[in-house]
């Protein structure tokens, strides 16, 4: 069985995203745009929202990624984290499907192993919606 988590408020552009990013003067939110942007940028099916409250990406309605800002570090997490390949260790987390990467200022992050993170969550998500038909 597929399990896919589904947004069908998702559109192609929410202007709640990007107010979102502008909210403030948050350098912790603006650490996470780019791989938001790069979630956006993984294909013409790509559609967005804010889930929870911060910015979630889609393949259509299904869920595949989300940045998230705290006070101290940000999140670039995954829906199916769980099923990505990961050679360079940079998921978290323990649950049964999600992932994240934590992000601390400071510390350097991977970014070739980041975008083939979400490289992968983008395929992985769209391979399970084929599937699901």
């Amino acid at each position: 069985m597929t399990r896919l988590f589904r947004l069908p408020a998702a559109v192609g552009r929410d202007p709640a995203v990007d107010a979102w990013f502008a909210a403030g003067d948050d350098e912790v939110r603006g650490s996470v745009r780019p791989w938001f942007e790069r979630m956006r940028a993984c294909g013409p099916d790509v559609c967005e929202l804010l889930h929870d409250g911060h910015p979630t990406a889609c393949v259509g309605d299904a869920a595949f990624g989300y940045v998230n800002a705290f006070s101290a570090h940000a999140n670039v997490g995954f829906f199916q984290g769980a099923a990505l390949d990961d050679p360079a260790g940079l998921l978290e987390g323990a649950g049964k499907w999600m992932r994240h990467v934590k992000l601390r200022w400071g510390h350097p992050v991977d970014a070739a192993a980041l975008n083939d993170l979400i490289a992968q969550a983008y395929r992985d998500v769209g391979l399970r919606l084929d599937g699901s038909s």
